[in-house]
Protein backbone atom coordinates (compact mmCIF):
# COMPACT_ATOMS: atom_id res chain seq x y z
CA UNK A 1 0.00 0.00 0.00
CA UNK A 2 1.66 3.57 -1.00
CA UNK A 3 1.31 6.24 1.30
CA UNK A 4 -0.66 8.31 -1.43
CA UNK A 5 -3.39 6.07 -1.92
CA UNK A 6 -4.22 5.77 2.34
CA UNK A 7 -6.05 9.30 1.97
CA UNK A 8 -7.83 7.73 -0.99
CA UNK A 9 -12.05 7.97 -0.28
CA UNK A 10 -13.09 4.38 -1.90
CA UNK A 11 -16.50 5.51 -0.99
CA UNK A 12 -19.32 7.61 -1.22
CA UNK A 13 -21.75 6.62 1.70
CA UNK A 14 -25.15 7.88 2.19
CA UNK A 15 -26.61 10.56 4.60
CA UNK A 16 -27.03 9.32 8.25
CA UNK A 17 -29.88 10.86 10.49
CA UNK A 18 -29.02 12.98 13.18
CA UNK A 19 -27.49 11.88 16.24
CA UNK A 20 -28.01 12.13 19.72
CA UNK A 21 -26.26 15.62 20.71
CA UNK A 22 -25.92 17.15 17.13
CA UNK A 23 -27.21 20.43 16.47
CA UNK A 24 -29.09 20.89 13.05
CA UNK A 25 -26.68 23.08 11.51
CA UNK A 26 -24.16 21.22 12.71
CA UNK A 27 -23.07 19.62 9.77
CA UNK A 28 -23.07 22.64 7.34
CA UNK A 29 -20.22 23.85 9.47
CA UNK A 30 -17.40 22.79 7.63
CA UNK A 31 -14.70 24.74 9.98
CA UNK A 32 -15.51 23.36 13.46
CA UNK A 33 -12.83 21.19 14.69
CA UNK A 34 -13.51 17.39 15.13
CA UNK A 35 -12.43 14.76 17.40
CA UNK A 36 -13.26 10.99 17.57
CA UNK A 37 -12.30 9.16 20.95
CA UNK A 38 -13.45 5.45 20.97
CA UNK A 39 -14.48 3.81 24.77
CA UNK A 40 -15.40 7.47 25.89
CA UNK A 41 -18.31 6.12 27.66
CA UNK A 42 -15.97 5.26 30.76
CA UNK A 43 -12.30 5.57 32.17
CA UNK A 44 -9.72 7.51 30.12
CA UNK A 45 -11.35 7.67 27.38
CA UNK A 46 -13.82 9.87 29.23
CA UNK A 47 -10.81 11.72 30.63
CA UNK A 48 -10.24 12.09 26.84
CA UNK A 49 -13.55 13.05 25.55
CA UNK A 50 -13.78 15.73 27.94
CA UNK A 51 -10.36 17.46 27.54
CA UNK A 52 -10.97 17.86 23.83
CA UNK A 53 -14.42 18.85 24.51
CA UNK A 54 -13.20 21.52 26.58
CA UNK A 55 -10.72 23.02 23.94
CA UNK A 56 -14.09 23.03 21.86
CA UNK A 57 -13.94 20.50 19.52
CA UNK A 58 -16.97 18.75 18.34
CA UNK A 59 -16.60 15.46 20.32
CA UNK A 60 -17.78 12.27 19.17
CA UNK A 61 -17.76 9.57 22.00
CA UNK A 62 -17.27 6.25 19.73
CA UNK A 63 -19.14 3.76 22.24
CA UNK A 64 -19.65 0.11 22.21
CA UNK A 65 -22.85 0.89 24.55
CA UNK A 66 -23.89 4.36 23.60
CA UNK A 67 -26.90 4.31 25.87
CA UNK A 68 -24.97 3.97 28.90
CA UNK A 69 -22.40 6.57 27.79
CA UNK A 70 -25.55 9.44 27.76
CA UNK A 71 -25.45 10.15 30.77
CA UNK A 72 -21.25 10.69 30.53
CA UNK A 73 -21.92 12.92 27.84
CA UNK A 74 -23.93 15.06 29.66
CA UNK A 75 -21.62 15.40 32.55
CA UNK A 76 -19.21 16.48 29.78
CA UNK A 77 -21.43 19.24 28.26
CA UNK A 78 -22.65 20.19 32.16
CA UNK A 79 -18.38 20.38 33.01
CA UNK A 80 -17.23 22.00 30.19
CA UNK A 81 -20.25 24.13 28.31
CA UNK A 82 -19.56 22.59 24.71
CA UNK A 83 -22.75 21.18 23.50
CA UNK A 84 -21.18 19.63 20.29
CA UNK A 85 -21.05 16.31 22.39
CA UNK A 86 -22.02 13.40 20.88
CA UNK A 87 -22.77 9.76 21.13
CA UNK A 88 -22.13 6.88 18.84
CA UNK A 89 -22.51 3.55 18.63
CA UNK A 90 -19.25 0.97 17.32
CA UNK A 91 -18.50 -1.98 18.15
CA UNK A 92 -14.61 -2.84 17.44
CA UNK A 93 -15.49 -6.44 17.72
CA UNK A 94 -17.52 -6.72 14.44
CA UNK A 95 -15.88 -5.21 11.58
CA UNK A 96 -19.48 -4.01 10.09
CA UNK A 97 -20.20 -2.43 12.69
CA UNK A 98 -16.45 -0.11 12.00
CA UNK A 99 -17.54 0.45 8.59
CA UNK A 100 -20.74 1.68 9.37
CA UNK A 101 -19.80 4.18 11.68
CA UNK A 102 -17.30 4.96 9.65
CA UNK A 103 -19.47 5.81 6.65
CA UNK A 104 -21.59 7.44 8.86
CA UNK A 105 -18.84 9.96 9.87
CA UNK A 106 -17.82 10.49 6.54
CA UNK A 107 -21.25 11.33 5.18
CA UNK A 108 -21.37 14.23 8.34
CA UNK A 109 -18.36 15.42 8.23
CA UNK A 110 -15.88 17.34 5.91
CA UNK A 111 -12.56 16.27 8.12
CA UNK A 112 -11.45 14.80 11.22
CA UNK A 113 -8.57 16.64 13.07
CA UNK A 114 -8.45 14.17 16.38
CA UNK A 115 -8.53 10.16 16.05
CA UNK A 116 -8.27 8.45 19.85
CA UNK A 117 -8.04 4.78 19.42
CA UNK A 118 -8.52 4.40 23.37
CA UNK A 119 -11.15 1.48 23.42
CA UNK A 120 -9.61 -1.48 25.00
CA UNK A 121 -10.29 -5.31 26.78
CA UNK A 122 -8.80 -8.15 28.16
CA UNK A 123 -10.61 -10.69 27.79
CA UNK A 124 -11.18 -13.70 30.36
CA UNK A 125 -11.79 -16.47 27.91
CA UNK A 126 -11.32 -17.56 24.50
CA UNK A 127 -13.54 -15.94 22.38
CA UNK A 128 -13.84 -15.71 18.62
CA UNK A 129 -15.84 -13.17 17.30
CA UNK A 130 -18.38 -13.35 13.88
CA UNK A 131 -15.23 -12.30 11.88
CA UNK A 132 -13.68 -15.38 13.16
CA UNK A 133 -10.51 -13.65 15.04
CA UNK A 134 -9.76 -13.53 18.71
CA UNK A 135 -11.62 -11.10 20.52
CA UNK A 136 -8.30 -9.32 22.44
CA UNK A 137 -7.00 -9.22 19.12
CA UNK A 138 -10.36 -7.32 17.33
CA UNK A 139 -10.86 -5.60 19.60
CA UNK A 140 -7.55 -3.98 20.70
CA UNK A 141 -5.56 -3.97 17.00
CA UNK A 142 -7.34 -4.94 14.27
CA UNK A 143 -10.58 -2.70 14.97
CA UNK A 144 -8.61 0.25 15.45
CA UNK A 145 -6.46 -0.88 12.17
CA UNK A 146 -9.80 -0.78 10.13
CA UNK A 147 -11.23 2.20 11.56
CA UNK A 148 -8.22 4.25 11.15
CA UNK A 149 -7.46 3.28 7.39
CA UNK A 150 -11.67 4.24 6.82
CA UNK A 151 -11.24 7.63 8.67
CA UNK A 152 -7.79 8.64 7.07
CA UNK A 153 -9.68 10.23 3.98
CA UNK A 154 -10.80 12.59 6.72
CA UNK A 155 -7.83 13.82 7.43
CA UNK A 156 -5.79 16.77 6.55
CA UNK A 157 -2.22 18.71 7.30
CA UNK A 158 -2.67 19.05 11.38
CA UNK A 159 -4.73 15.79 11.92
CA UNK A 160 -3.35 13.97 14.92
CA UNK A 161 -3.80 10.09 15.84
CA UNK A 162 -2.73 8.35 18.71
CA UNK A 163 -3.32 4.97 19.68
CA UNK A 164 -3.15 3.82 23.89
CA UNK A 165 -0.83 1.35 24.27
CA UNK A 166 0.81 -0.43 26.89
CA UNK A 167 4.07 -1.06 28.61
CA UNK A 168 3.55 -4.84 27.94
CA UNK A 169 3.97 -4.49 24.34
CA UNK A 170 8.23 -5.56 25.10
CA UNK A 171 6.68 -9.28 25.78
CA UNK A 172 4.72 -9.65 22.47
CA UNK A 173 5.56 -12.12 20.03
CA UNK A 174 3.61 -11.63 16.79
CA UNK A 175 2.99 -15.72 15.99
CA UNK A 176 1.63 -16.14 12.47
CA UNK A 177 -0.92 -16.95 11.55
CA UNK A 178 -1.87 -18.15 15.21
CA UNK A 179 -2.16 -14.66 16.66
CA UNK A 180 -4.95 -13.38 14.14
CA UNK A 181 -7.37 -16.04 15.32
CA UNK A 182 -6.01 -17.36 18.20
CA UNK A 183 -4.04 -14.35 19.89
CA UNK A 184 -0.96 -16.63 20.35
CA UNK A 185 0.45 -19.99 19.45
CA UNK A 186 -0.37 -22.44 21.96
CA UNK A 187 -3.40 -22.33 24.72
CA UNK A 188 -5.61 -19.23 25.88
CA UNK A 189 -3.54 -17.05 28.34
CA UNK A 190 -4.83 -13.57 28.84
CA UNK A 191 -1.83 -11.44 29.67
CA UNK A 192 0.39 -12.78 26.50
CA UNK A 193 -2.49 -12.65 24.03
CA UNK A 194 -3.23 -8.26 25.60
CA UNK A 195 0.84 -7.93 25.26
CA UNK A 196 0.77 -8.85 21.35
CA UNK A 197 -2.17 -7.22 20.75
CA UNK A 198 -0.14 -3.81 22.16
CA UNK A 199 2.82 -5.02 20.28
CA UNK A 200 0.82 -4.93 17.05
CA UNK A 201 -0.66 -1.86 17.74
CA UNK A 202 2.79 -0.05 18.46
CA UNK A 203 4.08 -1.55 15.35
CA UNK A 204 1.01 -0.28 13.67
CA UNK A 205 1.79 3.31 15.12
CA UNK A 206 5.57 3.46 14.07
CA UNK A 207 4.17 1.99 10.40
CA UNK A 208 1.69 4.33 9.65
CA UNK A 209 3.72 7.39 10.77
CA UNK A 210 6.31 6.56 8.42
CA UNK A 211 3.58 6.22 5.78
CA UNK A 212 1.95 9.51 6.57
CA UNK A 213 5.13 11.90 7.45
CA UNK A 214 4.68 13.68 3.67
CA UNK A 215 0.99 14.55 4.55
CA UNK A 216 1.36 16.05 7.89
CA UNK A 217 -0.76 13.96 10.10
CA UNK A 218 0.59 13.18 12.81
CA UNK A 219 0.49 9.27 14.76
CA UNK A 220 1.94 8.52 18.29
CA UNK A 221 1.56 5.73 20.65
CA UNK A 222 0.77 6.77 24.37
CA UNK A 223 1.18 4.22 27.01
CA UNK A 224 -0.96 5.15 30.36
CA UNK A 225 1.05 3.09 32.87
CA UNK A 226 -0.74 1.16 34.48
CA UNK A 227 -4.31 2.53 34.93
CA UNK A 228 -7.45 1.55 37.36
CA UNK A 229 -10.32 0.92 35.31
CA UNK A 230 -12.86 -1.77 34.61
CA UNK A 231 -10.45 -3.45 31.99
CA UNK A 232 -8.47 -4.90 35.06
CA UNK A 233 -10.98 -7.62 36.18
CA UNK A 234 -10.11 -9.84 39.39
CA UNK A 235 -11.72 -13.52 38.52
CA UNK A 236 -9.22 -16.35 40.50
CA UNK A 237 -9.25 -16.87 43.76
CA UNK A 238 -5.81 -14.69 44.69
CA UNK A 239 -7.15 -11.98 42.77
CA UNK A 240 -9.47 -9.70 44.76
CA UNK A 241 -6.45 -9.84 47.45
CA UNK A 242 -4.30 -8.31 44.18
CA UNK A 243 -6.53 -5.90 43.78
CA UNK A 244 -7.03 -4.66 47.27
CA UNK A 245 -3.41 -3.71 47.90
CA UNK A 246 -2.21 -3.16 43.85
CA UNK A 247 -4.93 -1.05 42.76
CA UNK A 248 -4.23 2.01 44.91
CA UNK A 249 -0.67 2.41 43.93
CA UNK A 250 -1.76 2.47 40.14
CA UNK A 251 -2.72 5.71 38.26
CA UNK A 252 -6.18 7.11 37.89
CA UNK A 253 -8.04 7.69 34.46
CA UNK A 254 -7.24 10.75 34.30
CA UNK A 255 -3.26 10.46 35.47
CA UNK A 256 -2.86 7.24 32.76
CA UNK A 257 -5.61 9.27 30.24
CA UNK A 258 -2.64 12.39 30.69
CA UNK A 259 0.09 11.63 28.03
CA UNK A 260 -2.63 11.09 25.38
CA UNK A 261 -4.49 14.10 26.13
CA UNK A 262 -1.29 15.63 25.71
CA UNK A 263 -0.50 14.43 22.41
CA UNK A 264 -4.17 15.56 21.18
CA UNK A 265 -3.75 18.55 21.97
CA UNK A 266 -0.69 20.54 22.97
CA UNK A 267 0.69 22.61 20.56
CA UNK A 268 3.95 21.30 20.98
CA UNK A 269 3.54 18.22 19.62
CA UNK A 270 1.62 19.14 16.46
CA UNK A 271 5.04 18.25 14.13
CA UNK A 272 5.90 14.80 16.69
CA UNK A 273 4.72 11.46 14.93
CA UNK A 274 5.95 7.92 15.25
CA UNK A 275 7.17 8.42 18.73
CA UNK A 276 6.17 6.33 22.08
CA UNK A 277 5.21 8.44 25.23
CA UNK A 278 5.05 7.72 28.42
CA UNK A 279 4.90 10.52 31.24
CA UNK A 280 4.59 12.93 28.81
CA UNK A 281 8.11 12.32 27.48
CA UNK A 282 9.07 10.51 24.87
CA UNK A 283 10.44 6.97 25.16
CA UNK A 284 13.17 5.96 22.67
CA UNK A 285 12.08 2.07 22.41
CA UNK A 286 15.12 1.27 20.17
CA UNK A 287 15.61 -0.41 16.68
CA UNK A 288 14.20 -3.68 17.13
CA UNK A 289 10.91 -2.05 17.57
CA UNK A 290 10.89 0.93 15.75
CA UNK A 291 12.28 -1.23 12.57
CA UNK A 292 10.78 -4.26 13.28
CA UNK A 293 11.51 -7.17 11.35
CA UNK A 294 7.44 -8.33 11.27
CA UNK A 295 5.91 -4.66 10.64
CA UNK A 296 5.82 -5.14 6.77
CA UNK A 297 3.98 -8.92 7.72
CA UNK A 298 1.50 -7.62 10.21
CA UNK A 299 0.53 -4.63 7.70
CA UNK A 300 0.70 -6.95 4.93
CA UNK A 301 -1.60 -9.70 7.03
CA UNK A 302 -3.93 -7.01 8.59
CA UNK A 303 -4.51 -5.69 4.81
CA UNK A 304 -5.55 -8.69 3.92
CA UNK A 305 -8.03 -9.54 6.74
CA UNK A 306 -9.80 -5.70 6.48
CA UNK A 307 -9.85 -5.42 2.32
CA UNK A 308 -13.40 -6.15 2.16
CA UNK A 309 -14.35 -3.33 4.61
CA UNK A 310 -12.29 -0.66 3.07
Amino acid sequence: MKSSELNENKTAPSKSPQREGQSPSEEQEGNRRVAIITGAGTGMGFEEAKAVAAKGFHTIMACHHPDRAEAKRLEIVSETGNENVEVMGIDLADLSSVRRFADEVKARFQHLDLLMNNAGTLATKFQRTKDGLEQTVQVNYVGPYLLTRLLLPLMREGSRIVNMVSLTYRIGHLDFPYFFTSGRKGSFWRIPIYSNTKLALTLFTFDLANRLKDKGITVNAADPWIVSTNIIRMHSFIDPLTDIFFRPLIHTPRQGADTAIHLLLDEDKASQTGTFNRSNRIVNVGEKFYRHKQMQELWDATEALVRKFL
